[in-house]
């Protein structure tokens, strides 16, 4: 038997109990796959994040639900930069890229006046696919009624490293009413059978919001709900750009909201800049620590 220490940073807020909470792992040599596997779900966060050597970036993360090994989590990988920067980790790099199995992907961290560390996360290119199954049976699927989906937005699988079904809802009212029946997605979404389902809608809480979402996890994944998703807020920062705003070229700067819902409130800033056809994306967040637990193996 081991014991390995495990570390809680809630990011995408600087709030405790707010924003997304993830495991982070700073030690992981030794650890096999099936240990980081039995790591996740022991600790029962959404996503816990294994820091590695790398030969091709500065650092590697390994990402994990409780149910499987993703390629890509932003919100971990926040927690996992913002963990190394407070600790003196980073040797006072500003910029350093990390090996993910999404690809390898620059980050920039700077820390401001009030001294709170800010990440910014170069997204993979976005991609989409086209959603042609039955709007029905997927608008039943989280608890809502086909009359609640937006009558011109077109719905899409997007990813900008993890894939999510992209779900444009009428109203913010809605949410509220939202009940996911997880178990029914591999059957309502055959074209990526695995993926997640992230309804949004443009009336948001906050004024100074762009977007509001909530993320409902794959069945593979053991979870239910995301609190506060990096990767999905930046597809839909993609997909903001490419069919709402189209036509325009040069940046965007979006904030996404998240979580209120379910009592967690998170904010994502999203930056897009488009050259003609290609999108360049990052999502831009802090974090806060939270507590320090011992996983027994």
């Amino acid at each position: 038997m081991k014991t390995v220490k495990l570390y809680q940073y809630d990011a995408f807020s600087t709030e405790p109990g707010k924003g997304n909470p993830a495991g982070v792992v700073l030690n992981s040599k030794g650890l096999s796959d099936s240990d980081m596997q039995e790591i996740t779900a022991k600790a029962g966060y959404n996503e816990t994040a294994f820091l590695l050597d790398s030969d091709l970036a500065d650092l590697k993360i390994r990402f994990f639900t409780p149910g499987y090994e993703t390629d890509l989590c932003g919100h971990a990988t926040m927690a996992m930069v913002y963990a190394l920067a407070g600790r003196g980790k980073l040797d006072g790099k500003e910029l350093l890229t990390i090996e993910t199995k999404a690809g390898i992907l620059p980050i920039k961290v700077t820390r401001n006046q009030d001294d709170e560390w800010s990440i910014a996360m170069k997204q993979a290119a976005p991609k989409f696919i086209e959603y042609e199954g039955s709007k029905r049976e997927l608008m039943h699927s989280i608890g809502l009624k086909e009359s609640d989906l937006h009558p011109t937005f077109p719905i899409l699988y997007g990813s900008t490293g993890s894939w999510t079904l992209l779900v444009p809802v009428k109203h913010l009212s809605a949410f509220q009413e939202m009940k996911p029946y997880n178990q029914r997605f591999p059957d309502v979404l055959q074209e990526l059978p695995r993926a997640s389902i992230h309804p949004f809608c443009l009336e948001t809480h906050d004024p100074a919001a762009d977007m509001h979402g909530r993320h409902f996890s794959s069945p593979y994944a053991g979870t239910v709900e995301d609190a506060v998703t990096g990767t999905a807020s930046a597809v839909m920062g993609a997909y903001y750009a490419k069919f709402i705003q189209t036509g325009f070229t040069g940046r965007l700067d979006l904030v996404v909201e998240q979580g209120q819902e379910i009592g967690k409130d998170g904010r994502v800033a999203v930056q897009v800049s488009i050259d003609q056809e290609n999108l360049d994306v990052q999502i831009t967040g802090k974090a806060v620590y939270v507590k320090e637990l011992s996983i027994l193996l």
